[in-house]
């Protein structure tokens, strides 16, 4: 109901068809080459914002027009026909956003994390030794799927992890993903899994760069996120930077000062916990 045709032609014109938020990237081609295009193509453009929805912007102190969001918690539980008929939980806490110093221990954490399908082909770099392998996948026939998770924006972000069981199992599938949350905020990892998670991210993170498509949507996302762009070595030094301490540090910020937030999907979802249940057992531990 807030939305409406002026507020979407009004984004339009401020994000898409503003010179100030538009980045040109190029990868392959030489620079004057590239900004001779950029002005034939993109060079007519003029900027073409509301003047009373950029004054109503700045008068609630919100020079962008972004209504800050605040994180609640909570649960959502959904009824629905699903293909294979498993059940799929997913628990997370929240976490800080693009400009956080926790954005690079998040992701060590959730490469540590690891995690993936029952079946898997196997083969270098498949994660299989991740601990949610190990120590989920490897142990609970009942276990479909287990994978830990991340999702960033300007201001905020979740950390979490997902599964899937038959309904029968999917109380069980419950108390294990909220028991490796736990055992974050209390024991330290160990040093094999820290440099398994730190070399694997930065492989991860370098091999997706060798692609040219990859590597200038890279450079267009970082100058609009940060008006800079860090290189692959910048970046792998922040991923040798991250310690044991940080990752349990960062687990405590957001197991044991906010509340969880838990979502169910599936056939029969009567065997997820309740919310209750769920808050229950991360005020104890």
């Amino acid at each position: 109901p807030k939305l409406n045709a002026q507020i979407i032609s009004d984004f339009r014109n401020k994000y898409l068809l503003n010179p100030k938020s538009m980045v040109i990237a190029g990868a392959g081609i030489q620079h004057d080459h590239l900004v001779s295009l950029a002005q034939q193509h993109f060079g007519h453009i003029k900027t073409k914002i509301n003047e009373n929805t950029s004054r109503s912007d700045n008068d609630s102190g919100n020079s962008n027009g972004i209504v800050p969001s605040t994180y609640t918690g909570g649960s959502y539980r959904h009824n629905m026909q699903t293909p294979d008929g498993f059940t799929r939980v997913a628990l997370a806490f929240p976490t800080e956003g693009w400009h956080s110093d926790d954005l690079v221990p998040a992701c060590v954490l959730q490469t540590l994390l690891g995690g993936g399908n029952s079946f898997s082909a196997g083969g270098p770099g498949k994660g299989m030794y991740s601990r949610l392998y190990r120590q989920v996948l490897n142990r609970y026939y009942w276990a479909e799927s287990c994978e830990a998770f991340t999702s960033f924006h300007t201001e905020s972000g979740l950390i979490g992890i997902s599964g899937s069981a038959i309904p029968s199992k999917a109380g069980d599938m419950t108390r294990v993903l909220a028991e490796n949350m736990m055992r974050l905020a209390v024991d330290l990892v160990d040093d094999e899994e820290l440099d398994r998670a730190r070399n694997m991210l930065k492989c991860n993170v370098l091999t997706q760069l060798e692609s040219r498509l990859v590597l200038f949507e890279d450079m267009g996302r970082q100058v609009l996120t940060y008006d800079k762009r860090e290189d692959s070595q910048e970046m792998c030094k922040k991923i040798d930077a991250v310690t044991k301490e940080s990752l349990r540090d960062l687990a405590k910020s957001s197991i044991r000062q906010m509340k969880p937030t838990i979502c169910s999907v599936g056939d029969d979802i009567s065997q997820v916990p309740t919310y209750d249940d769920v808050e229950y057992w991360f005020k104890s531990f």
